[in-house]
């Protein structure tokens, strides 16, 4: 029996540990900090989903400078276009040696570069990796995710750090374990999921110059029967979550979110769409896609409406026409756009991050992750089916360590409602995700005994 349990406890997916004994743990750090980075340099290959203000930054510095001690050899850090300038400044504040580099230029130490640059690295010259603000990845083409994942691939200690490592979709956590070197993104899905519409899209990857196919999930998928529980714990076994120190047992003594304010602003245009005799909800993607660019203007006049007072205000948009009207309507307001060069764009992204600039007008996929924009206490959105970019759009400004309340203004139109509408029902189901990935962790750790996913079994009456 006890050999038949050995080998049943064989076969469970689980992460191992391919790390070391930290080498260094210094006293700038929180107790749940210090828990983390013990628990991650044990593993060697792990990710940290902590939410923005618990000091990802200070974690993965020290992560990175026990690695390097450690192995004698450098570690890369990879961040988003402009928080790379917070990395080192966080790292000169702490004392910890690190480097920027855009050219492939590796610095002693810690190298730390935007992920837009990484094709100027090679990975035989760096121990380990850090990617900051991972979840990143699914925003960008194939060709950068495949390349990242690659680069990764061969190195023995990797850290993810993101405070969203999937929003809305269990799925998407096999993209973290790929980059781990754990379990395959399809992998996980055959081995936890079922496919109920049993079909896969095709997608088209570049690989170091080379094409070759490989099978995305778009279809719908769901836990095979009785399969969520292990599911949960293989996640555990590489991943660490939290929301708040509790989370992990620790006291959440100083880690308070002021009062979050969230407006709906819903414009009557009064302009139906082509054919059409009434304003009518907007359906499908195209029918969206154009409500949205009928009502460019009225939509953009409203936000300037908003933001017109003396303090720092964090403007969103999608579109191009967008940026470019609202830069012109909102006094003293700097853009910040994908035509632009990466220098303009940090440079602009740091105007506002330091104060300089009161107002930042651009959109989540170019400056919706990493950065520290708690300076800035109003911020205005024009809502969109992604909660990920909601979610970081809003978490730039409230986070820990903001001391005022934060004020969101959703502007819409009479045909976007059902965009509202959709984005409501992502904000519940990310807040059940993470629920449960942290109720499942303190049940793996033992840190909780009211778990409420743990149920007491019941045997039949008729047994």
């Amino acid at each position: 029996m006890n050999d038949y349990a050995a080998f049943l406890e064989g076969k469970r997916h689980l992460g191992d540990d391919y790390g070391f004994v930290p080498l260094w743990m210094p006293d700038f750090l929180f107790d749940f900090q210090q828990s983390l980075i013990e628990w991650s340099l044990r593993k060697g290959r792990a990710a940290i989903f902590a939410d923005c203000g618990l000091g990802k930054t200070p974690m993965q510095l020290v992560w990175a400078e026990n690695v390097a001690r450690k192995a004698n050899k450098p570690v890369l850090i990879l961040t988003p276009l402009a928080v790379a300038a917070q990395t080192l400044r966080e790292a000169e504040k702490f004392g910890i040696e690190a480097g920027r580099s855009s050219d492939g230029t590796v610095r002693p130490n810690i190298t730390i570069t935007n992920y837009e640059r990484l094709v100027h690295f090679h990975p035989e010259d760096f121990a380990g990796v850090v990617c900051d603000e991972s979840s990143i990845l699914k925003n960008y083409d194939g060709r950068t995710k495949a390349t990242v994942t690659e680069f990764m691939r061969t190195l023995p200690y990797r850290l993810l750090c993101t405070a969203t490592a999937s929003p809305n979709d269990y799925t998407e956590l096999g993209t973290s374990s790929e980059a781990l070197g754990y379990m395959g993104h399809m992998d996980m899905l055959n081995y936890f999921f079922k496919n109920e519409q049993n079909t896969c899209k095709p997608v088209l990857y570049l690989h170091r110059g080379q094409n070759f196919q490989r099978n995305y999930e778009r279809a719908k998928w769901r836990f095979k029967y009785h399969a969520e529980q292990p599911f949960w714990r293989w996640v555990c076994s590489w991943a660490r979550a939290l929301r708040r120190p509790s989370d992990l047992g620790y006291a959440d003594e100083g880690f308070d979110l002021p009062p979050l304010i969230e407006r709906q602003t819903v414009i009557d245009c009064d302009r139906p769409m082509d054919g059409k005799l009434f304003v009518l909800p907007a359906v499908g993607l195209h029918e969206q896609r154009q409500e949205r660019r009928l009502t460019i203007t009225e939509r953009c006049e409203e936000v300037a409406r908003k933001v017109d007072h003396d303090q720092p205000a964090l403007v969103w948009c999608h579109l191009n026409p967008e940026g470019d009207l609202l830069e012109k309507l909102i006094p003293g307001a700097v853009q910040v756009k994908g035509s632009q060069s990466d220098e303009e764009k940090e440079e602009r992204l740091l105007a506002f991050a330091n104060g300089e600039a009161r107002v930042l007008v651009t959109k989540p996929r170019i400056g919706g992750f990493g950065l520290n924009l708690q300076h800035c206490a109003h911020i205005t959105f024009f809502p969109s089916h992604s909660y990920e970019q909601y979610y970081q759009g809003i978490r730039r400004c409230w986070r820990f360590g903001q001391k005022r309340p934060v004020e969101v203004d959703l502007i819409t139109t009479e045909g976007e409602l059902e965009v509202l509408k959709n984005l409501q029902r992502k904000a519940q189901a990310a807040d059940r995700m993470f629920t449960e990935l942290v109720a499942h962790m303190n049940d793996e750790l033992h840190l909780r005994q009211d778990n409420p996913y743990t149920q007491e079994e019941k045997i039949p009456v008729w047994l």
